[in-house]
C-alpha cells in the first residue's frame, strides 16, 4: 500500500493543504517553546505532545536524518527578572532550575528530544542583526532608547490573524509611550535598567522584545524560510504575527513559514485553568502528586488522553477524560508484541488517519478496530495475527506511545474525596432544580456528570442514586 499524503490545516490560507516541503531532504519545523520562569502547565502540555507527534510523523515520511525540529527557550523575559527577584535567586539560576525540571517532565510525557533547543539569550547578535535590517529598509526606528517596528509599513500585516485593526489593538494590549509613532507599533529592543539583565547594543544596554527572539532563533537554525511554525492558538496573535511582520520584512520574502499549525485550548473541568478557582495544574503536579483526582499518572496516561482529542479542538481537561485513558492503555496492554519486532510497518489505516492533519482521535479508534482483528485472531497466533501485533506496537510508537509491557495496571475507575465532593454538589444542585421544576437544569447537570463517566438513575421514592461507567 501507498504512503498516504501528508495533509495539514494551514492557519495562514484558513484551509487543509497537502504539504509539500521546500526540500524533502531537509523538513524543518519550529515551535515556540516555554518561558523558565516556572514550572509549565497542563495546557503547555498539549502542543509538546501534538508537535512531537508531528516530528515523529514527518521522520516516519521522510526519514530521521531529513527533519530538523527547533523548539526555543526563552530564558530572557520580564516574568524571568520578576520571578528572580521575587525569590531572590539570580536569573540563571531560576532558567537552569526551571528548565532542567522542564526537560525531565517532557521527557516523562514521551516527547523525543527536538534537534535543537536554541536559548534566546545565546542569539542576541542575530537580533540585534534583524533589527538594524528593519530600520536599514524604513520597518522599524529608534526612539527614546527603544527600537519599534513601524506595523503601517508592512501592507499586509495582519494576514495571519486576519483581524480588523481594533480587534488587533485590544489583542495587543497596547502600550501607550511618547516615543511610539503609532499606536500597534511593537517593541524589538529596550533599554534595561540597572537590575535587569543587558546586552550593548548600536541603541544603548539594552534587551530584546519577546518576539523578536523567535524571529531570530528559527532564522539561525532553519534559515529565512522554513517549512513548518507551530504553537497555541493564543500565539497567532500577537506573537506570530509579528514573527511574520520582523522576518518578511528583514529578509525581503513572501513568507516565514509555509505551514503555520495552531492547536486549541484547553480547560479543566469546564472552566478556564486559573490559580483564583484552583484547577491551575502543572506538568509536574500531574507526574508527581495527587493534586489530579488523587493520583499521580503516568505520562503515557496523560498523552493517551490529550490525543483523544484533534489537536485543532478545544479540550476538557477531565479527571474522567485521564481514567479513560488509562483504561484505554490497559485494554492495548495486552496485544502489542512482546518480543522483537519482525516488522517496522505501522498499521495503514492509522497512518492515513494520522497524515489526515495529525487526526489522532482517528488514528486511535483505528487502533482498536486492530485490536478487534488481534482478538479475533489470537487462537491461531498465525503470521497474520504476529504482523498484526507489530504494527499495533509501531503505531503506538508513532504517538509516542512506547514500552507498554512494562505499563503498570494504572489507576482504576475509582474517585477520590474530592470527586466526591463535586458530585455530591452537581447532585444538590439537580435536587433544587428539580423541585423547582427546572427540567432544564436538571438535565444539563445529568449531562455534565455523564460527561464526567457519572451515570445517575432516579428513583420512584424520589432518591437519585449514581455509579462510575465502567
Amino acid at each position: 500500500m501507498s504512503t498516504p499524503a501528508l495533509k495539514i490545516y494551514n492557519t495562514l490560507t484558513r484551509t487543509k493543504e497537502e504539504f509539500r516541503p521546500i526540500d524533502p531532504a531537509h523538513v524543518r519545523m519550529y515551535v515556540c517553546g516555554p518561558t523558565v520562569y516556572d514550572y509549565a502547565h497542563i495546557g503547555n502540555a498539549r502542543p509538546l505532545i501534538v508537535f512531537d507527534v508531528l516530528f515523529r510523523l514527518l521522520r516516519h515520511l521522510y526519514g530521521a536524518e531529513h527533519v530538523a525540529y527547533v523548539r526555543n527557550i526563552t530564558d530572557v523575559d520580564d516574568k524571568i527578572n520578576a520571578r528572580a527577584a521575587e525569590r531572590g535567586i539570580t536569573i540563571r539560576e531560576l532558567t537552569e532550575e526551571t528548565n532542567k525540571v522542564f526537560q525531565q517532565d517532557v521527557k516523562a510525557l514521551g516527547c523525543l528530544e527536538p534537534t535543537m533547543q536554541p536559548r534566546a539569550t545565546e542569539h542576541i547578535a542575530q537580533m540585534i542583526a534583524i533589527i538594524e535590517r528593519l530600520i536599514a529598509s524604513g520597518h522599524a526606528y529608534a526612539a527614546d532608547g527603544h527600537v519599534l517596528f513601524d506595523v503601517p509599513s508592512m501592507q499586509n500585516y495582519g494576514r495571519l490573524s486576519r483581524r480588523s485593526l481594533d480587534e488587533m489593538i485590544a489583542g495587543a494590549r497596547v502600550d501607550v509611550a511618547p516615543y511610539k509613532r503609532g499606536d500597534m507599533d511593537f517593541v524589538l529592543w529596550k533599554p534595561s535598567k540597572e537590575n535587569e539583565p543587558g546586552w550593548d547594543s548600536p541603541w544603548g544596554r539594552g534587551r530584546p522584545g519577546w518576539h523578536i527572539e523567535c524571529s531570530a532563533m528559527s532564522w539561525a537554525h532553519l534559515g529565512e524560510t522554513f517549512d513548518i511554525h507551530g504553537g497555541g492558538i493564543d500565539l497567532v496573535f500577537p506573537h506570530h504575527e509579528n514573527e511574520i511582520a520582523q522576518s518578511c520584512c528583514a529578509f525581503g520574502r513572501d513568507v516565514m513559514a509555509n505551514y503555520w499549525m495552531h492547536n486549541g485550548f484547553l480547560q479543566v473541568e469546564g472552566e478556564k485553568m486559573s490559580k483564583s478557582l484552583g484547577n491551575f495544574v502543572t506538568i509536574h503536579e500531574l507526574l508527581h502528586t495527587e493534586k489530579f483526582g488523587g493520583l499521580q499518572w503516568d505520562g503515557r496516561i496523560i498523552r493517551l488522553a490529550m490525543l483523544g482529542t484533534h489537536y485543532r479542538q478545544p479540550i476538557d481537561w477531565t479527571v474522567a477524560k485521564v481514567l479513560d485513558a488509562a483504561q484505554a492503555l490497559r485494554n492495548l496492554k495486552p496485544w502489542v508484541a512482546r518480543s522483537q519486532l519482525r516488522t517496522s510497518d505501522v498499521y495503514p489505516p492509522f497512518l492515513e488517519a494520522l497524515c489526515d492533519d495529525l487526526n489522532t482521535h482517528g488514528a486511535i479508534t483505528e487502533l482498536f478496530a486492530l485490536i478487534r482483528q488481534l482478538r479475533d485472531d489470537s487462537h491461531t497466533l498465525n503470521t497474520s495475527w504476529q504482523t498484526n501485533s507489530d504494527m499495533l506496537t509501531n503505531s503506538l510508537g508513532l504517538l509516542g506511545i512506547e514500552d507498554l509491557v512494562e505499563f503498570e495496571k494504572g489507576p482504576d475507575k475509582e474517585l477520590d474525596s474530592s470527586a466526591h465532593q463535586i458530585i455530591d454538589a452537581l447532585l444538590s444542585a439537580r435536587n433544587a432544580a428539580r423541585a423547582t421544576k427546572n427540567w432544564a437544569e436538571s438535565d444539563r447537570i445529568r449531562d455534565e456528570l455523564a460527561a464526567m463517566g457519572i451515570i445517575l438513575k432516579d428513583h420512584k421514592d424520589g432518591a437519585t442514586t449514581w455509579e462510575v461507567k465502567r
